[in-house]
């Protein structure tokens, strides 16, 4: 990845470059700005759209689409996991909800360089990663299985190049502890920790209970497995880097069963869905992320250029640019994630010139009441959608095509369709099913608790907006150690989100889900009434959304998704407490 040390500039914390509202990116105390070997011939006003520069030609359908498969668990750790941090270890809080003895699904995940290439008439180039891979491995874990990931730091604490090699691991969407949440000022390494944090590490324990949420109170202690989540993603979220370290590569994929989306298509459970199943088979991840290549195919950034939302000119598929899959003529499960940090996606299946119908099951990885026949699905930053496609009813030799429509000239949002659209991934249909296909699409999935609204006992109003190059949340940049809201513990709101001005933000609120209660007060469109994390607040647009807090305490974030937005400051601590 290409950039251009300029050493004559100052190291300005971000506070003081924000507080200077300043259009730069500065390292928070650990290395120089860095830029890309074009930063210095042209800058950029924020608002003013510009498409990126085109890239160097690359062939379409060379490579295959690699395929996640499941991470194996380890025997051992050592030191052993504790309550508390153990030797080594980033000095976090104790684990909340520790029983005496560490989950017995334990994984290593080492976060370091690691060599990739994204295209063969690419150069193989450096990234960072999670076990130094683009995309990390994949965690599947089930419902009442705890689990615990050890995070080893080993980047080089000296690097060199945008980003920074502290961390903060987020799993994306998990009903979790504040300490295993990754918190943006929870950031370490082995020389540097954040100030949320008491003390640097090697490595860091993250314990993952995978528990239904309102288990505290439940008096069977279970929780509501209607609120049951599936296709989570893990990634970076260092405070002020949080962008450019994802955009190095730190993003992985977290799936989770239950008894009722078990991943088992032969399961003889009467209440299983029998969805297409067997991870890296016949359920496959797909994450989508688009990079700027210099001419000479190198992945540059040019941090000047980022408070609109930095834009690529090459759009990556499991790490890849425009490969093939070739499927079964049977059912398939696609679990689409945007791991882009700006950019907007509308995927339309596409037959020659026919736009095909699929089967579009959940929003933002939780299976919805009911199934979806849908011909495009929409996501914005850290949005998922699972669709199942069926190809049994395409002939050999058909070649289907996973196709972008949806154009952006600048990270204020999505500007409208385009025909006809960028083609990803091919899907080449060459093969009979080499099992008979037992899976099935059910006419009713997962049901939604009801909503409760004589729960609610407060209503906050949170405004999205920009003052100069700033990004501010009710007019405030985010402070990592002041919380802007207390809410208590097992209580209920309504969150009242107000987008101002001329940009589109995804919104994501950690700890919970939440339920749409209107947009511009009319209700959500059908694929949004189901339980979402991320929520899109379009141009001057107003969404009210009810949220409950359950079983934990500590410290989380809400933020703008494009994370450009939310390490120029649109960002907000809020804290549970009893």
């Amino acid at each position: 990845m290409s950039d251009t040390t300029t050493p004559t500039m100052p190291r300005l914390s971000r506070r003081q470059s924000i507080q200077a509202g300043a259009l730069g990116v500065a390292i928070a105390g650990a290395g120089v700005l860095h830029l890309n070997r074009d930063a210095h011939a042209q800058t950029v006003e924020p608002d003013q759209p510009k498409l990126p520069p085109p890239g160097p030609t690359t062939s379409a359908w060379m490579v295959p689409l690699p395929v996640p498969v499941p991470k194996q668990t380890v025997a051992s750790l050592n030191p052993p996991p504790g309550e508390y941090p153990v030797e080594g270890e980033a000095g976090r809080l104790p684990h909340q909800t520790w029983t005496g003895q560490a989950p017995r699904k334990l994984y290593e995940i080492h976060v370091k360089e690691g060599m990739h290439s994204f295209h063969p008439q690419l150069p193989t180039q450096p990234i960072w990663g999670y076990d130094g891979t683009f995309p990390g491995p994949c965690i599947v874990a089930r419902y009442n299985q705890p689990v615990l990931v050890r995070f080893h730091n080993e980047l080089d604490p000296y690097a060199v190049g945008f980003g920074s090699p502290e961390i903060s691991v987020h799993l994306h969407n998990l009903h979790c502890a504040s300490e295993s949440d990754g918190f943006a000022g929870d950031y370490w390494g082995s020389l540097r920790h954040g100030p949320t944090l008491t003390r640097p590490g090697l490595f860091k324990d993250h314990a993952f209970m995978n528990r239904f949420p309102g288990f505290s109170t439940d008096p069977n202690g279970r929780g509501d497995w209607r609120e049951a989540l599936g296709t989570l993603w893990f990634h970076d979220h260092r405070h002020d880097f949080t962008e450019q370290n994802v955009y190095r590569g730190m993003a992985g994929t977290y799936l989770l069963f239950d008894a009722l989306d078990s991943g088992n298509e032969h399961d003889t459970n009467p209440n299983a869905l029998r969805l297409p199943s067997g991870v890296g088979k016949y359920d496959i991840p797909l994450m989508f992320a688009d990079f700027l290549f210099d001419q000479s195919g190198y992945v540059s950034y040019n941090p000047l250029l980022g408070t609109p939302g930095h834009l690529g000119n090459k759009i990556t598929v499991n790490g890849k640019i425009k490969p093939f899959f070739k499927v079964q003529r049977r059912k398939y499960r696609f679990r689409l994630i945007d791991a882009s940090v700006a950019r907007f996606y509308e995927f339309y299946l596409m037959n020659g010139s026919t736009s095909e119908s699929f089967t579009y099951i959940a929003n933002d990885g939780n299976l919805l009441p009911a199934p979806l026949t849908m011909n495009s699905v929409r996501l914005a930053p850290a949005e998922r959608g699972d669709i199942v496609i069926d190809f049994s009813k395409y002939p050999h030799g058909t070649r289907l095509y996973l196709v972008n429509r949806l154009l952006m000239e600048s990270g204020k949002g999505p500007e409208g369709l385009t025909t006809p659209g960028e083609q990803l991934l091919r899907f080449d249909v060459d093969f009979d099913p080499l099992e008979p296909d037992v899976s099935q699409v059910p006419a009713k999935l997962r049901p939604l608790p009801p909503l409760k609204r004589e729960e609610v006992i407060k209503t906050r109003r949170w405004e999205f907006d920009k003052d100069n190059a700033i990004w501010t949340v009710n007019g405030k940049i985010f402070d990592p150690e002041k919380a802007g809201a207390t809410v208590k513990r097992n209580s209920a709101e309504i969150w009242v989100l107000k987008g101002n001005g001329s940009w589109h933000h995804p919104v994501h609120i950690h700890l919970e889900e939440f339920r749409i209660l209107s947009r511009n007060g009319v209700p959500p469109p059908p694929h949004e009434r189901g339980r979402k994390d991320v929520v899109v607040l379009a141009p001057d647009e107003t969404v009210r959304v009810l949220i409950r807090f359950r079983d934990f305490i500590g410290k989380y974030l809400m933020h703008c998704h494009n994370l450009s937005h939310e390490d120029h400051a649109m960002m907000v601590r809020w804290d549970v407490e009893d």
